[in-house]
């Protein structure tokens, strides 16, 4: 009897074990969404919501959620810090910053970090690297050209300009797209009227976020017009996506 219990004991010991193995706890940081988090984890919304019993997608800072752990584990060496921590793995900084509930940058030999899941169109897998200042222009061109549109074109904006830094066609870097006068002709109507100087909106922030973190729903656009404007170019261009007041190709 005694070793009938021994044995149970141990099994429940190793169910519960693997159980745990498999998940982990994600604490929210301002800015993020349910899409990016199931980005960082290479997970679906679908299965954080139901991991967490969430009937919304509305999230907040602070709060914690129980996430698929597939993440590699990764033991911190002299000399290491995050940004070179992240390139080995396709990730940024900030990424595992996140990711370990880190409150600032230091981290020490001998410590264990998990690294999260890079999306297969962020800015890290994509082999930029992104600044402050170049969130802070993304976000203002997103207010500049679709402040009075939904969410969702917000990030379809933002994801165009990174289709093009990732594209051989236009300069390669967030500044370079924006404010590119090829062939004498500025691409974005808000650095010629100024627009582009306005300051970004929290939500345009998010979404540049959003984008940055690989989410596209315009599936690889590279230009985005309203349909009035008279242009024979962008109006022969295979049509992607028609969402909001935009047509993306």
């Amino acid at each position: 009897m005694q070793r009938l219990f021994s044995v149970l004991a141990a099994f429940l010991i190793l169910l519960f074990s693997a159980g745990s193995a498999f998940a982990s706890t994600h604490t929210v940081s301002r800015g993020e969404s349910l899409y990016s988090i199931s980005r960082l984890y290479g997970t679906t919304v679908a299965k954080i919501k139901s991991l967490n019993g969430l009937r919304g997608d509305i999230i907040y800072p602070g709060q914690k959620l129980t996430v698929p752990d597939r993440l590699t584990k990764y033991t911190v060496r002299r000399g290491d810090n995050l940004t070179t921590i992240g390139k080995k793995f396709g990730v940024t900084a900030a990424a595992i910053q996140r990711a370990n509930g880190l409150k600032t940058t230091v981290i020490r030999p001998g410590q264990v970090l998990v690294i999260p899941i890079a999306a297969p169109n962020s800015a890290a897998t994509r082999g930029f690297t992104v600044s402050r200042a170049d969130i802070d222009l993304l976000a203002r061109l997103i207010t500049a050209e679709a402040d009075d549109q939904s969410y969702l074109v917000k990030v379809a904006v933002g994801a165009v300009v990174l289709n093009r830094v990732a594209s051989p066609k236009f300069p390669n870097t967030i500044a370079g797209v924006i404010y590119d006068w090829s062939h004498g002709k500025v691409q974005f109507e808000p650095v010629l009227n100024g627009w582009i100087n306005r300051p970004a909106s929290p939500e345009a922030i998010r979404a540049a976020k959003d984008a940055l973190n690989g989410r596209d729903p315009t599936g690889g656009a590279l230009y985005f017009f309203e349909p009035w404007v008279k242009n024979r170019f962008l109006h022969s261009l295979p049509l992607k996506l028609v969402m909001g007041a935009f047509h993306f190709a």
